[in-house]
This record gives structure tokens, sequence and C-alpha cells, in this order.
């Protein structure tokens, strides 16, 4: 069987201990060989590890289970092969240094300089800060407005190069839009 589930180890411990399968269903599912089965039933195998239920992690279902355990020419499918282990693409809120935290205004000041398209919002998104701080900032009403120095924050690490772009793309198709709707409500006009 090519696909084996997540820990194949602690999941034919667990199939050991708790089923009545044969060491050859299980070695075949776990991708093990049938003799490491038998050492695992001895005790000779696998000290240590703990059992790992793979009805619990989506991999096999009780139904699966019983229905091989009542036929011992059968093997198991593995239910699930889709487990998502990265999070890549979750948000994580990621520390920010105290350093780094007094930068985040000069940010914010840099984006409006740079790439006014993006709403106060995206930019406080962006850098984290409220959005009233950069309407303050775009004002030039802000406590500390002289003595800010724009810095960019992609270099300075508050964020990367793929979220401001994500931003000004967003911005971007916020803009044609307005424009179009803006063109409808010229022609509604003539008419």
């Amino acid at each position: 069987m090519t696909n084996s589930p997540l820990m194949p180890m602690a999941t034919a411990v667990w199939l050991v201990e708790n089923t009545t399968l044969t060491f050859k269903q299980i070695a075949n599912f776990c991708n093990l060989h049938e003799v490491e089965i038998q050492g695992i039933a001895d005790g000779e195998v696998a000290k240590g590890i703990v059992a790992y239920n793979p009805i619990i992690s989506g991999q096999l279902t009780k139904e699966e289970i019983e229905l091989s355990s009542k036929d011992e020419n059968r093997l198991l499918q593995i239910k699930n092969t889709d487990i998502e282990i990265s999070s890549l693409d979750k948000k994580v809120k990621k520390y920010i240094p105290l350093s780094k935290r007094q930068d985040k205004p000069d940010s914010a000041l840099w984006l409006i300089k740079q790439h006014n398209i993006l709403k106060d919002s995206q930019i406080a998104k962006l850098v984290g800060i409220t959005k009233n701080s950069v309407t303050s900032i775009r004002n030039k009403s802000y406590w500390n407005y002289n003595n800010l120095n724009a810095k960019d924050p992609v270099a300075i690490g508050l964020f990367n190069q793929k979220e401001l772009q994500e931003a000004l793309e967003k911005a971007d198709r916020r803009i044609k839009r307005e424009k179009k709707l803006k063109e409808k409500e010229k022609l509604k006009v003539k008419v």
C-alpha cells in the first residue's frame, strides 16, 4: 500500500492493542513488516511509543476496522489521505518587539506616501496599528507627526512583500470597481 498513515509505528501499536486484526492486515496498512507487528505484540518492538488512534485522526473508521476484523483477507483502506499539515496560509499573529513597535507609525507614513491608493483600514491591518492612527497620520494631525520618518515596512520586517502586493491588488480592484460605478451613474444621468 502506497499511502501509509501518519505515525505508522504508533498507529500499529494502537491497532495491535485495540483490534482483532491480523498482523498481516496491520503490517499492510502501516507499511511495516509483519515481523515488526509481531514484535509490537510481543512487547519487543516500539517500546515507549505512545499508541496513536487512527479513528480520531480520520484515517480509519470503526466500520472499516470491523469489516477487516471479520474477513482476514480484507485489507484496511485508509480513509483520508488529504491530511492538512501545513499552516503556511494561516494568519498567525506574530510577536513584534518593542523596538519595531515604534516603527509602526513610520511605516504607516511610508505606505501613505508610496501607495496612496491603500485605504486607511488596509494600512492599519498591514502595519498593526489602529485605523484612527493611520487617519491622523494621513491628515498630519498625529500627536508625534513631526518626528515621524517614513520607513519601508517590508525592509524592517513588519510584513512581507507578498502581503503588500495582495493589499495593493485589492486596492486596485476597489478603484476599478468604483470607476465602473461612477460611469454607470453618469450614463443613468444622461438618459
